[in-house]
């Protein structure tokens, strides 16, 4: 496989998320200016375990280099991270095909295929996969359990039951509106038990099928406890009703696989996920750090970035985080994952994703 240098690469770097880097003194200024490269030298400083493989997909080809320790390359191996978030376009994809298969449409209520109390109104699809649904970023179930990623590195969902989940989902009430952005791993919880209703299987097993059967993504699947090789990782348990928002684990080629499916648009049902189902003006701040690269958009589960003419997400536990993009016109895409916790893949896939559209 042909080795990418990212040192050719030229540009300014929008910064995001550069609050929510650990341990980063380095002022927002600095960091805009500062190339890719100098963003991976800047981020694995003194950092000895430092495990970062960046992916680039162009011109149909697809490479990638590892980085340890202060920048310094490392063999090119291949290697098992969390991709945590991205899973969520996964997720996403299934409800792409279940549209084209006619199973369901975008604006279907979730009462359609979940046994939930009477109501005037429960979310549609659409509004469940952009996160306009009006389900917050967390709530409490009533054992007590908060299913959001938590200080001391709790599972999502760590404690959540399926039945636990469908009884918090009817004591909410709605409107039938789109309310404000808000990222919702309970809303793509719920997607998950659609998921199951509709193609009548539990969610692991249908995803593992689909990644490996459907898009031959042999080194893609449900988070065991034993796959991850470059770090820890959450421990999901296989009743935990929030494996779709982010239990999938990959290596850098599946990635990259994965990214040129998008480009490609292959399945042709892909497509869906990257049509732009609700607009945000003025653009939202994913985490109230995006600046220069504010989501303006979102698809089935994919943040659109107009201005710069790209569409991206990202992943975070509290053992590594991921970030993925691709530029569909110039048919370019990065990958980065990292075996740390904070926010590096972002900071150093989005200074990529531009100084490649150079």
């Amino acid at each position: 496989m042909k080795k990418h240098n990212l040192k050719q690469f030229s540009g300014l770097f929008f910064s995001i998320f550069l609050l929510l880097l650990p341990s980063c003194s380095t002022p927002f200024n600095d960091f805009y200016e500062m190339s890719s490269i100098e963003i991976i030298n800047h981020v694995t400083k003194g950092k000895k375990k430092a495990v970062i493989t960046v992916g680039i997909v162009q011109n149909g080809q697809n490479s990638f280099t590892v980085y340890g320790e202060n920048g310094r390359e490392l063999k090119n191996k291949e290697y098992i991270y969390e991709i945590a978030s991205i899973t969520k376009t996964f997720t996403a994809q299934l409800f792409a095909r279940a549209i084209n298969e006619g199973k369901l449409s975008l604006d279907d209520t979730i009462d359609r295929f979940l046994d939930l109390p009477s109501k005037k109104y429960y979310p549609t699809i659409r509004r469940l996969l952009t996160h306009t649904s009006g389900y917050r970023k967390a709530y409490y179930h009533n054992n007590g359990s908060l299913i959001e990623a938590t200080p001391n590195f709790e599972v999502i969902g760590s404690g959540v039951t399926e039945k636990m989940l469908l009884n918090t989902i009817g004591t909410i009430n709605l409107e039938n509106k789109d309310y404000p952005w808000e990222y919702s791993n309970f809303a793509f919880a719920v997607a998950g038990l659609i998921l199951k209703k509709i193609f009548s299987e539990n969610y692991t097993s249908m995803i593992n099928r689909y990644l490996s059967t459907d898009l031959n993504l042999n080194n893609t699947w449900v988070n065991d406890g034993k796959s991850v090789n470059v770090s820890n990782s959450w421990a999901w348990s296989k009743e935990n009703p929030y494996i779709p928002c982010g239990a999938l684990v990959s290596t850098i080629t599946d990635m990259m696989k994965y990214a040129q499916m998008q480009i490609d648009e292959q399945p042709p049902y892909v497509s869906l996920s990257h049509t732009e189902l609700v607009k945000f003006d003025p653009p939202i701040d994913v985490t109230g750090y995006d600046y220069d690269a504010k989501t303006d958009a979102m698809g089935l589960g994919w943040m659109i970035c107009s201005v710069y003419d790209f569409i991206h997400h990202s992943g975070n536990t509290g053992y590594s985080n991921s970030f993925i993009a691709f530029d569909k016109t110039k048919r370019i895409a990065v990958v980065v994952l990292c075996n740390m916790p904070g926010e590096q893949s972002r900071l150093i896939g989005s200074a990529i994703i531009k100084e490649l559209q150079q």
